[in-house]
């Protein structure tokens, strides 16, 4: 399968991140391009280059903006994923995550790890939910999916 090589968040209408969101994004920035996998498929009606590529995240008028474009920046793929089937599972993230943050400062070890386990657990659910909606416009897999959802809530928290 191919690969993302470079990964650029649209995020200049955004009010500024806390440090613990720009860490968040900092942290899934870097272990996307650490290790990921993301392909075209093949469509009947056109051909689809071959990656590595490059892809661009963006929220826009309410959706979820993918662009794809090959590593010498000729189009690829574009597509549009309405936010509504995330906004609740973002929200649910958030909100354990202002926890997690809270705890790690403030609790023993056995209550972190118990809040951790909760993350996780939305964390995951976002990414089967994005895997769901790339369902034939993108193959991904499950880390690659965690760590996109990740950029998506970063987004979608300044949004």
């Amino acid at each position: 399968m191919s690969r993302i090589t470079h990964i650029e968040l649209d995020d200049a209408n955004l009010p500024p991140p806390t440090p613990e969101i720009e860490q968040e994004r900092k942290v899934a920035m870097f272990d996307l391009m650490e290790d990921n996998t993301f392909a075209l498929p093949k469509r009947d009606d056109r051909v689809v280059p071959d990656g590595p590529y490059r892809l661009g995240l963006a929220i826009r008028e309410k959706r979820l903006v993918f662009t794809i474009t090959t590593e010498s920046g000729d189009p690829a793929a574009e597509f549009h994923l309405s936010l509504s089937p995330f906004r609740q599972v973002v929200k649910d993230y958030w909100t354990i995550c202002e926890s997690y943050f809270d705890a790690v400062k403030n609790m023993p070890p056995s209550q972190i790890e118990t809040i951790d386990m909760a993350r996780r657990g939305i964390h995951n659910e976002g990414a089967r939910i994005l895997e769901e909606r790339l369902e034939g416009k993108a193959e991904i897999d499950t880390d690659t999916s965690r760590r996109l959802f990740t950029l998506i809530c970063v987004l979608h928290f300044g949004g």
